[in-house]
């Protein structure tokens, strides 16, 4: 089983990467039936990574979100799927090619990691582990969907309006909400990841807040998009300076993740 699940895993980067060769020669080359294209294929590959981690949670007998690998792959997983349900929502393949690199970046991590299947370690033994864990997943992936279409508003008028970016790349303040849509979501999930910590932390060290490097820097995150979504709703902001809040609350996003597991010693590291 487990064969077949670091197979099916190089299928689905594979498929990614294919995808996303195919999103950017749409975008670039102007061609509609590359875009359509991609997605069919990124369905596939988001199908077998699906299977993928599905065997690894039998394979291993819980759920698989307990290591750097294991995270980085639902990471990238999470990414797809709320790229997915944006790219179905608001019928904007062009996204595609801004996002896509992103799940690719967070997939390669996790090829670059130790797959062995080890037992849980004391602390993981809850099941605080599903509810925090995946709702990290999907926070994560909701930002990178928002960082995507920030990097796109930042750039839309430098882009030469012909025909093909008028259809296919909404204009400034559908892109702005569109972002703020998945800020919004992104934020609503990773508020449910500070709680659910908390509560976990309690239950295993007996305190609910220690001040580890990703706690710190996941409230630093969280501190980020509170401060977009309190001057987005009070004080109207939009435009320019939102999609720049967005783009470094993700960076935050990353080095929660990666910087604080690769950089500073954390009781968090196997996460």
């Amino acid at each position: 089983m487990g064969n077949m699940e670091n197979s099916l895993f190089y299928v689905a980067l594979g498929i990614y990467a294919g995808s996303m060769i195919l999103y950017l020669a749409f975008f670039v080359g102007r061609k509609e039936v590359l875009g359509v294209w991609a997605t069919k294929i990124l369905y596939g590959g988001f199908i077998a990574h699906t299977v993928a981690l599905v065997l690894r949670g039998i394979d291993a007998g819980r759920v698989p979100l307990s290591n750097q690998y294991e995270f980085a792959t639902s990471f990238a997983w999470g990414i797809v799927l709320l790229f997915l349900i944006f790219e179905k929502r608001y019928h904007f393949k062009a996204m595609g090619a801004f996002v896509m690199p992103v799940a690719l970046l967070i997939i390669g991590y996790a090829a670059m990691q130790n797959k062995d299947i080890r037992p849980l370690m004391p602390a993981l033994q809850s099941n605080w582990l599903v509810f925090h864990v995946a709702t990290a997943v999907i926070s994560y992936g909701a930002f990178g969907v928002a960082f995507g279409v920030s990097i796109m508003y930042l750039i839309r008028d430098k882009m030469k309006g012909d025909q093909f970016i008028n259809k296919h790349v909404p204009e400034l303040k559908k892109l702005d909400f569109i972002s703020y849509r998945a800020v919004a979501a992104g934020y609503f999930f990773l508020t449910l990841v500070m709680i659910t910590g908390a509560i976990w932390a309690q239950q295993a060290w007996s305190r609910y807040w220690a001040w580890d490097p990703k706690e710190t820097w996941s409230f630093i995150t969280w501190i980020i998009y509170s401060i977009y979504l309190h001057l987005r709703i009070t004080k109207g902001w939009r435009g320019k300076k939102a999609a720049i809040f967005a783009v470094v609350g993700f960076i935050a996003v990353l080095f929660t993740y990666i910087g604080v597991n690769t950089l500073l010693p954390s009781i968090h590291s196997y996460a």
